[in-house]
């Protein structure tokens, strides 16, 4: 059961001049699209530079902690934003393992609802820290298409505080997504799930995912 979304317009914001306007996905830097059997439209990959907490998809992911009561980088972004009532909700969750994800309202943010999944801490590559990376993303997709969301926007997982090196983050995410939807598709015909956005907050990061999706 999903949890219960406030009834408001999620994709409506107030501009300086007050009127109500429509928010928008910035233009992939790169995309891919995947040509499966059993689907009938291809589903999308995509790299976009922006701030996770302005993308209006279905669902975003947020790189929690264990607590999931907020924290630095993306995970305090995203509960600022969302506003006090995430963290409430939050405190319902009783936490979350890691290479988990639990879900919850987006509240004040555009998105629908947010996908809570905490990444392991790099400790050198040694300590199983890319299976648990690529559960993260696993286990989101699979709720995203439990759930028949049609867009799905990630984070660079791990990436942060937690010291994960980009290029190999970015290289086990994009191989977990890709991985994830084939699964997928092969059990559901016509998934819903339609795009999929990796989102990075820097044009550096968003290079080295381009390169990494281009490459697969």
């Amino acid at each position: 059961m999903l949890p219960e979304q406030p009834k408001t317009n999620k994709n409506a914001k107030v501009n300086q001049s007050g009127m109500s306007g429509a928010l928008a996905i910035p233009a992939p830097i790169y995309t891919k699209s995947i040509r499966i059997e059993t689907q009938d439209t291809p589903l999308q990959l995509a790299v976009v530079q922006a701030d996770i907490t302005k993308l209006p998809v279905d669902a975003i992911v947020n790189a929690a902690n264990s607590t999931l009561l907020g924290g630095g980088g993306v995970d305090g972004a995203i509960h600022r934003v969302a506003g006090p009532e995430l963290l409430a909700y939050c405190r319902t969750l009783n936490g979350c393992a890691t290479g988990e994800v639990k879900m919850s309202p987006a509240f004040k943010l555009p998105s629908h609802y947010v996908l809570h999944t905490v990444g392991p801490i790099w400790h050198g590559g040694g300590r199983g820290e890319a299976e648990l990376l690529a559960r993260c993303y696993q286990g989101a997709i699979a709720l995203a298409v439990a759930h028949e969301f049609t867009s799905l926007a990630f984070p660079a997982i791990s990436t942060g505080v937690y010291g994960y090196p980009l290029m190999e983050a970015t290289q086990v995410a994009v191989a977990a997504v890709q991985e994830s939807l084939l699964q997928q598709a092969a059990i559901h015909k016509n998934l819903a799930l339609k795009q999929v956005i990796f989102c990075c907050f820097s044009a550096a990061d968003a290079k080295v995912y381009a390169q990494v999706l281009q490459a697969s």
